[in-house]
């Protein structure tokens, strides 16, 4: 943490918690009673709520998006570069929502939260939840913060999955949306991935079928070579290679099986510290909902027939070294929304850092996007009707 706040910083930002009563039916066939969602707003909400901009999050993000929590926090949120006063996503103009899914475990109702039906953790028991049930989730927070319309929806990775069932769903409730680093439904080999990282999990001894809360266990060994699996997923041939090659943690090879190179190092590293940062269940549930997102599966295997209901201005980004999500799945959707006769722009910019570019900072990114969320601040803001008033508690920070 710096020792005072950067001028294009949100700033401190405290968390706060939405309570649903209404029941909300999954996709599943199953319904959640009640539920809790755990947000972050940053910027104003003006007077007509014509500025509200909702931020999706990817696979293991979560509600803290930018800003600190406190001045001993060691780092910013996970979209820092990107949110703020000047940003691509300027917090001067916008106001900004960031959201935990519901099944997330940073504070969302989920697999860690308490089944009030048994009075312990839903643990396994928690309903499998789909991108379409993560967004009628976030319509309702939404109107319950006085928003009937974002100006713009926008999200990375299973985040832009997110954002375009939002543009298929509501059409009426989204003035532009921006799906970077995504994909319109996983490859056989995106869902191998997925399979390999949840049997890590549940082969793990620690696992107890999901239960491990009732033992005082946690999978650890099974969450650490997810993370590991996934990892290596995010990052580019050329990124790992630049940053380690083969450079050894020793400058001798050990003869043996503990560490050796310098990228083993940093995949442990990071499994273990994940491993005790995020849940199991909670794992395993997010990356079905990956595996399941199919829009075009609803409409006779025609994406662009699924594509028919968007009627706003849509940007897609790729990355040119992704390859978790290529840039021909990305051109795969744009193609379908061309041919559905849509709005839609599209910029494959060259990085060198894989999937994990969405979340690092790019001269020709940031100008992509941000010149994007102008036009649509622009366009939101000048139509905006005076006939929404937004509630106190979403006019702040």
């Amino acid at each position: 943490m710096p020792d005072s706040l950067p001028p294009d910083s949100v700033g401190l930002v405290t968390p706060r918690t939405a309570h649903f009563d209404t029941p909300l039916e999954l996709a599943c066939g199953r319904r959640l009673e009640q539920y809790s969602l755990v947000y972050e707003t940053y910027g104003e909400l003006n007077a007509d709520a014509s500025n509200a901009l909702l931020i999706c999050h990817a696979l293991t993000g979560h509600h803290h998006a930018a800003g600190y929590h406190a001045m001993s926090d060691r780092k910013p949120g996970w979209w820092d570069d990107y949110i703020g006063p000047g940003k691509p996503i300027d917090t001067s103009r916008f106001f900004v929502i960031a959201l935990n899914n519901i099944g997330g475990c940073h504070g969302s109702t989920g697999p860690t939260s308490i089944n009030p039906e048994t009075g312990e953790q839903w643990g396994p028991d928690f309903p499998l939840v789909t991108v379409p049930d993560w967004v009628e989730s976030q319509k309702r927070l939404a109107e319950r913060l006085g928003i009937t319309r974002f100006a713009a929806v926008v999200g990375g990775s299973l985040g832009g999955m997110q954002a375009l069932q939002w543009a298929m769903d509501h059409p009426e409730r989204v003035g532009h949306v921006a799906i970077i680093a995504c994909t319109p439904k996983l490859s056989a080999q995106n869902i191998a991935f997925n399979e390999v990282a949840r049997q890590a999990i549940r082969s793990d001894p620690e696992f107890h079928d999901g239960w491990y809360s009732r033992v005082d266990a946690v999978p650890k060994r099974g969450l650490k070579l997810a993370r590991m699996v996934g990892h290596i997923t995010y990052l580019s041939e050329h990124s790992m290679g630049t940053k380690f090659g083969r450079d050894l943690r020793q400058d001798r090879l050990n003869f043996g099986y503990d560490v050796d190179f310098q990228v083993e190092s940093y995949l442990r590293h990071q499994g273990d510290t994940f491993s005790t940062a995020f849940d199991a269940n909670t794992y395993l549930l997010m990356t079905k909902a990956l595996d399941y997102f199919d829009p075009a599966a609803t409409a006779g295997d025609d994406l662009a027939a699924a594509m028919a209901p968007i009627s706003c201005p849509v940007l897609v980004v790729s990355f040119t070294t992704d390859w978790r999500f290529a840039p021909s799945r990305s051109r795969e959707l744009v193609n379908a929304m061309i041919h559905a006769g849509k709005n839609v722009s599209y910029a494959n910019i060259d990085s060198p850092h894989g999937h994990d570019a969405f979340l690092l900072p790019g001269e020709r990114y940031q100008a992509v996007l941000g010149n994007f969320l102008t036009r649509a601040y622009d366009k939101a803001c000048n139509a905006a009707s005076p006939l929404h008033t937004a509630p106190q508690e979403a006019s702040h920070a």
